[in-house]
């Protein structure tokens, strides 16, 4: 039972190998749950064609009953479905690119989208082999897919604290919108771990250790870090890395595009806004680079705590050139940096700065 890799033509690819490519801005906003084939595709090495018929995820480490799982074995446990949104830390980076050079594909808005993500809860999995859940323990996670010598050279390897382990919302899934996950999305089995970086919900996944520690995986031990503004790739220095896990509140203009001509007057903006597990409670929009705003009309989306919220609004533009940006607010009363100066990174992750584009009317 293999599941083939079917890429949306329209993907912007950043890399065809390993393939990282996201959806037109556009495309992205078309609707609330995002079409399979248009979920950004982050990649650090092969996209593996695994039979989901004979594939197992071996469950080991600190348990008294170790596990060898197929699909159909996790299909069995009592399942749940999370709205949940899935977004790359990396999200935003050409924002910070266009401050000054940064590490990693030049990801624009598009690294992020929202999907129904169904499976066994994985407390329910470690439960079933009689992990300990000591709250000092951490779940590691090993894909099957080998990763390309600047991401390692080894096979994908990540883990997450326990706490987050055993959120009932944190999944091994096999289901995407109600579909079978995609080749490109982790066929047969991936973790969604709802609000962190997607770095932390592996695709693939081939095993499950409860342990001690944190993975030695170079993309836990490694990687996804966030520096400080005086680091630089020769100066890097992992003791002064923060471990990147939840994202942070962020927004961003899906139309009109960058660059766009229209006409003067009542112009449309939409876009969408996101904040972890709290709610969006405002989304401010400006037509002139933030030296006076209006508020946009959020769109009623449900309770899910993980998903994300789509807003339109209208500003007024004379002729001319304009910036226009919008701005978040959570409901803890937090709102986006102005500028991606004020959190640069070498590695150019959490870009979450107001989201401006650069429009012309006449």
């Amino acid at each position: 039972m293999l599941n083939p890799f079917r890429k949306h033509p329209e993907l912007i690819v950043h890399g065809a190998h390993p393939l990282n490519a996201e959806p037109p801005l556009a495309k992205l906003r078309g609707s609330y749950l995002t079409p399979r084939d248009l979920l950004y595709v982050r990649s650090h090495g092969d996209l593996p064609e695994l039979d989901g018929a004979t594939h197992r995820v071996a469950v080991e480490g600190r348990v008294s009953r170790p596990l060898s799982l197929s699909l159909a074995d996790v299909r069995a446990l009592p399942s749940r479905t999370v709205r949940a949104v899935m977004q790359c830390a990396g999200n935003r980076r050409a924002d910070m690119r266009a401050v000054r050079p940064v590490k990693g594909d030049p990801w624009a808005a598009g690294a992020i989208g929202c999907a129904d993500w169904t499976g066994a809860p994985l407390a329910a999995v470690l439960e079933a082999a009689g992990a300990e859940t000591g709250e000092a323990l951490h779940v590691a996670f090993t894909g099957a897919d080998t990763c390309q010598p600047s991401d390692g050279g080894a096979h994908f390897g990540v883990s997450i604290p326990m706490a987050k382990a055993l959120d009932p919302d944190t999944l091994v899934a096999f289901a995407m919108n109600g579909e079978p996950l995609a080749t490109e999305h982790g066929f047969p089995l991936r973790i969604v771990a709802p609000g962190w970086a997607g770095v932390r919900s592996p695709k693939w996944l081939s095993a499950v250790t409860v342990q001690d520690r944190p993975s030695d995986a170079h993309q836990q031990a490694g990687d996804y870090k966030l520096f400080p503004p005086d680091m630089r790739p020769d100066t890097e220095d992992l003791t002064r890395g923060i471990t990147i896990e939840a994202m942070p509140l962020n927004s961003a203009i899906t139309e009109p595009a960058a660059g766009a001509e229209m006409k003067a007057g009542r112009v449309a903006v939409n876009g969408y806004a996101v904040a972890t597990d709290r709610h969006i409670v405002r989304v401010d929009l400006s037509g002139d680079g933030g030296r006076t705003w209006v508020q946009a009309r959020i769109e009623d989306q449900g309770t899910s705590r993980w998903g994300w919220t789509l807003w339109h609004g209208t500003l007024d533009l004379p002729p001319g050139e304009h910036e226009i940006c919008v701005r978040a607010w959570d409901a803890a009363g937090q709102t986006q940096p102005a500028l991606p100066d004020d959190t640069w990174n070498f590695k150019g992750y959490l870009s979450a700065a107001w989201h401006r584009v650069r429009v012309t009317a006449a």
